[in-house]
């Protein structure tokens, strides 16, 4: 497979229509989620075996937050959707929206699980109004806890495509078992998880490893954050010849800074090994947020 490298800039613009809820029913329950729906369209020319279009999809996923105690909770998400977008219809690698639609709510990871995408029990330990520690195991999400970006984390409000909404080269997975660690010391932050993921595109079991190590700044510009993330996996995927298994190994640096009440910036760097067959090698992507009131 050839090493390739994609450069991305990109102007922070919303565009899909997003209705978040949530309900308070009581101080133990709560009920939340979000609706969202987007139209796709693509103009191609070059491109063999695909074709310009317009596709659909409409994400709906409720959640159930339950607090038995103050320092406990037990959090449940599913997941549903109506058509895949340009998902399944694009020649790009990268897929064009980051949601999570019908493909991704069906026999998730090689399960056989549908539409349960996260169920979860946190415990958190408080040691200052400053300092904390957290930890959760069960069904998680590893994208709610490494590669956090102030401008470029969601997928309904800021980027749809998956190049921008998390660092595609650190390939965090989401819908499986794991545990995960979260420590937080006045500016200092450490993220810790473990995932054992069902099934890779070569279909295979696998575990993946991710650590994040952030600080937080406040100056006259803003608040900004700056963290560092390093994720690798078993040794479960095929090298580009399909004869040998591989670990996947990957760094990313990720920053995003308050420019001004108006203006915002934000960065990502990212570099995976290549013993494994990758589709980029590294991948570079920035891009500027301007709040709706400028």
């Amino acid at each position: 497979m050839d090493k390739k490298s994609l450069t991305v800039m990109a102007l922070s613009l919303p565009l899909a229509t997003k209705v978040g809820f949530a309900y308070e029913l009581n101080d133990k329950l709560s009920l939340g989620g979000v609706l969202a729906g987007a139209i796709q369209c693509q103009s191609l020319s070059d491109a063999p075996g695909s074709s310009d279009s317009c596709e659909s999809a409409v994400p709906f996923q409720p959640d159930v937050s339950i607090r038995p105690t103050e320092t406990g909770e037990v959090f449940f998400r599913l997941g549903f959707a109506a058509g895949n977008g340009l998902n399944d219809k694009t020649p790009f690698n990268i897929p064009p929206w980051a949601a999570s639609l019908e493909e991704d709510v069906t026999n998730i990871n090689g399960r056989d699980r549908d539409y349960l995408l996260t169920a979860w029990y946190k415990h958190t330990f408080t040691f200052a109004d400053d300092h904390q520690f957290g930890t959760t195991f069960g069904i998680i999400d590893g994208t709610e806890y490494l590669d956090e970006n102030a401008y470029a984390n969601d997928e309904y409000t800021q980027f749809m495509n998956a190049v921008l909404t998390n660092g595609p080269n650190v390939f965090i997975p989401s819908y499986d078992l794991g545990v995960a660690l979260k420590w937080d010391h006045r500016r200092w932050s450490l993220r810790a998880i473990l995932m054992d993921v069902g099934e890779n595109d070569d279909g295979n079991n696998y575990r993946f490893y991710g650590l994040q190590a952030g600080y937080q700044v406040n100056n006259e510009l803003g608040a900004g954050n700056y963290r560092f993330v390093l994720v690798d996996t078993s040794k479960d995927f095929l090298d580009p010849t399909g004869t040998q298994l591989h670990d996947r190994t990957a760094i990313l640096l990720s920053f995003d800074q308050e420019l001004g009440k108006v203006v915002g910036g934000w960065i990502r760097f990212d570099w995976q090994t290549d013993d494994a067959a990758t589709d980029y090698s590294a991948i570079y992507s920035g891009g500027i947020d301007i709040k709706g009131k400028a």
